[in-house]
């Protein structure tokens, strides 16, 4: 079961929160939209079929949908709470150039990108709207089209199913903080690939390296967990496998700019505890 909650809508754009229960593992009927679509998730994963190319979706990896684009979804591991973003294709334009060419239709989600995520989803709680909403929207378009269009190389285009599939799977072996996701060796060692093999697929699949990857569902994971109001950063490097609280922070500082307790203010007040938050997917979720 597939749930909408309109968090912003303008005549040039929407947001939106998106929660699905549907733990089916075939494919949906074909859809199709006519606006722009900018998908991230923040719970869960899902699987997308388009021009017969399937991708795996979770918190690291979205997508972009053009207008007329026919796609399919299947939802094998479960529910997800994704946020669905609708731009005109004159808003889409004004950002993305006049005759915009998609090298891909993946999209990387680093950590600066997460971050402009959640903080597009603290705008929708505010009143400025107008304003702020829309800067945070343009500035997280932005960085999408840079990496979609504007990018030299197409990470995703000229890997092969098999180096897909491999990927794919390593990555659920990373999220899932699995015993062999300690290292590459281990990792390679598990799915029977050479260590050569899977850090050049990682890197031509994702664009960024097996190590920064790891390195990025880490801050993920600390982001969550700032987010909902964690001071104790000595504890949180401990539970997330850091050497200590500045390995911790060279790392956050690497891939966001800021330090953890920079993002601590930059985040407190601003957004939902992580208590809060599964409440509001349960109710996202919930028939009315």
């Amino acid at each position: 079961m597939l749930s909408f909650v309109d968090l912003a809508t303008r005549p040039e754009f929407a947001v939106m929160a998106a929660t699905c229960r549907n733990d089916h593992t075939n494919w949906s009927a074909m859809e199709t939209h006519r606006h722009v679509q900018v998908v991230l998730v923040r719970q869960g994963r899902f699987r997308r079929r388009v021009r017969g190319i399937d991708m795996d979706v979770d918190p690291t990896v979205g997508y972009i949908g053009m207008p007329g684009e026919e796609e399919q979804f299947a939802h094998p591991a479960g529910g997800d709470v994704c946020t669905s973003i609708s731009l005109t294709p004159a808003l889409w334009r004004t950002l993305a150039g006049d005759t915009p060419w998609l090298t891909k239709s993946t999209v990387y989600v680093d950590a600066r990108l997460d971050l402009a995520h959640r903080r597009l989803l603290a705008t929708t709680r505010a009143p400025d709207v107008d304003y702020a909403g829309a800067e945070q929207l343009t500035g997280l378009v932005r960085h999408i089209v840079d990496q979609v269009i504007a990018a030299p190389t197409s990470a995703g285009a000229s890997a092969s199913p098999g180096d897909r599939a491999l990927v794919a799977a390593a990555r659920d072996l990373i999220r899932d903080a699995h015993p062999a996701a300690t290292g590459l060796l281990p990792l390679a060692v598990h799915l029977d690939v050479s260590p050569y093999r899977l850090s050049r697929a990682f890197t031509r699949e994702l664009g960024v390296s097996l190590t920064r990857y790891r390195n990025r569902v880490r801050v993920t994971h600390a982001l969550d967990r700032l987010e909902a109001g964690e001071i104790r950063l000595g504890a949180l490097a401990a539970d997330l496998g850091f050497a200590d609280q500045a390995h911790l922070t060279r790392t956050v500082r690497d891939h966001l700019g800021h330090t953890p307790t920079a993002l601590r203010r930059l985040l407190a007040g601003a957004c939902l505890t992580h208590t809060q938050e599964q409440q509001q997917a349960v109710a996202w979720a919930s028939p009315p």
